[in-house]
């Protein structure tokens, strides 16, 4: 035994106590994470601006603080009926019999969350956990190792350890951590480290819930108009300094739109985010390092880069927006997750074209589709496979706490956000109440088909048909 299957001994202890938490207790504790970020609310907005070199406030406050707030008030609002035992249709036969799904803790989940979003992406899953009367386990990235540190040490002043425990450390107690035999993992991240998780948990047979990403899609139709979608596009794709898991990865449209949507783009790009100090920094020199490397790439195959800015910040940002065209189509930058203000356009000749592209690519954790056409439209969403979508703006579906957010395939598997996130650190258990008609034996459960065989056995087969 490690101090770490010690530690998970100690929270299963102390669940297997309390192991279904009354709906008091459960609301208290997302209570206490409310509290904890309103009550520090500026000082998480410092400690990202440090991890990030360049992290404006109200980007903070809006991605990272109001997520929080709004999943405690949706599940706040919603938690005494979703804790309401589900009754289930009985046949005929079986007389008065009740049955029911409870839905039950699982015990103790594990949270691998990531750096892009340290803050929100770390406890709003714990919310979903503690709302399903689970304990919580966290380790959170050593990337955003100051806003990690910072967390951590709010969570011990407000949270008993065998009630929300939090672990930091490198890859090597990433890797210690994910081989737990946790109740249910939560990663998010990337499809490759999701595999090494995934397969760690594999030898407790953990389920796992995995939010991962993919190069995500944006399709222009010709009947969108190409200055709210290019407003739209550049707001998703610079929010974070594109470290964002459904930011536009991107665009495909027709050829002939391709110079005005240009235009319109750098116009939106100097609107929005000409003040150097409203656009996020790499989170690190490695990251840094990533862009450029997908940008020489992209380069060297042809590609023509194309600045979003036309005052370069004066030596203030360490990377600037650009969007590229001419992309070759085995260049790095359309194929892996860019997670930076790099913005590729490919040219398709229809809708038909634009479908086939996405389809060729393994399935993104987002899509977003502007335009008019509804025939075009509906094509789009019945025809490809994406974890969520946003029409005619981008990023906002994740913000709607009653629609799932989660990926399929290659994106991830399963899901939160409101009731989704309840259902997945639940057990639906089923369960059977066996009655007979009007509280008599007759009809009783297993009584008609029990044997010695007779008319009674033969009436209910040729009942049951």
């Amino acid at each position: 035994m490690n101090r770490f299957t010690i530690k998970l001994d100690e929270i299963k202890a102390a669940f297997a106590a309390e192991p279904n938490p009354t709906i008091e207790v459960r609301l208290d504790r997302i209570a206490r994470i409310e509290k904890m970020i309103e009550a520090n609310e500026e000082k998480i907005c410092k400690a990202l601006e440090a991890d990030f070199g360049v992290r404006h406030s109200v980007e903070t406050r809006l991605a990272e603080c109001q997520m929080i707030y709004q999943a405690c008030k949706y599940t706040r609002k919603h938690l005494k009926e979703w804790m309401k035992p589900e009754q289930r249709e009985v046949p005929f036969h079986m007389g008065a019999s009740h049955a029911y799904v409870e839905s039950q803790p699982l015990g103790v989940v594990g949270i691998l969350s990531p750096w892009n979003y340290p803050v929100q992406l770390a406890l709003i899953p714990a919310i979903a956990a503690f709302a399903a009367g689970n304990r919580v386990w966290l380790k959170p990235s050593e990337r955003s190792s100051r806003t990690s540190g910072f967390v951590a040490s709010l969570i011990q002043e407000y949270f008993h350890p065998s009630e929300f425990c939090v672990t930091t450390g490198g890859p090597d107690v990433a890797e210690q951590f994910a081989a737990l035999p946790f109740d249910h993992l939560f990663f998010t991240g990337s499809g490759t480290i999701g595999k090494k998780v995934m397969r760690a948990a594999a030898e407790n047979l953990t389920p796992v819930t995995l939010e991962l990403g993919g190069t995500t899609p944006v399709i222009i139709d010709k009947s969108a108009k190409l200055k709210d979608a290019a407003a739209s596009i550049t707001y998703g794709k610079l929010l974070n300094g594109g470290q964002t898991c459904i930011a536009p990865d991107y665009v495909l449209l027709e050829p002939s739109l391709q110079e005005a949507f240009i235009q319109e783009l750098q116009a939106a790009a100097q609107t929005q985010f000409s003040n150097p100090e409203e656009l996020t920094g790499p989170i690190d020199e490695r990251q840094l390092e990533y862009w450029q490397h997908l940008v020489s790439d992209a380069l060297d195959r042809g590609a023509k880069a194309i600045p979003l800015l036309n005052n370069p910040g004066a030596g203030a940002r360490p990377f600037e927006p650009i969007a590229l065209i001419n992309v070759s189509p085995e260049a790095r930058i359309l194929h892996e997750e860019i997670f930076g203000p790099i913005l590729p356009i490919v040219t398709v000749a229809d809708t038909s074209a634009a479908i086939a592209y996405v389809n060729n690519k393994p399935n993104p954790l987002a899509l977003y589709w502007f335009g008019k056409d509804k025939k075009n439209m509906k094509r789009v969403l019945s025809e490809t496979r994406s974890g969520g979508v946003t029409v005619n703006d981008t990023l906002l579906h994740i913000t709607i706490e009653d629609l799932p957010f989660g990926g399929v395939g290659a994106s991830g598997m399963g899901s939160y956000h409101g009731k989704a996130g309840f259902d997945t650190f639940s057990h639906q258990k089923s369960i059977l109440e066996v009655r007979g008609f009007f509280g008599l034996n007759f009809f009783k459960g297993t009584k008609t088909a029990r044997p010695p065989y007779g008319k009674m056995t033969e009436w209910l087969l040729r009942y049951l048909k």
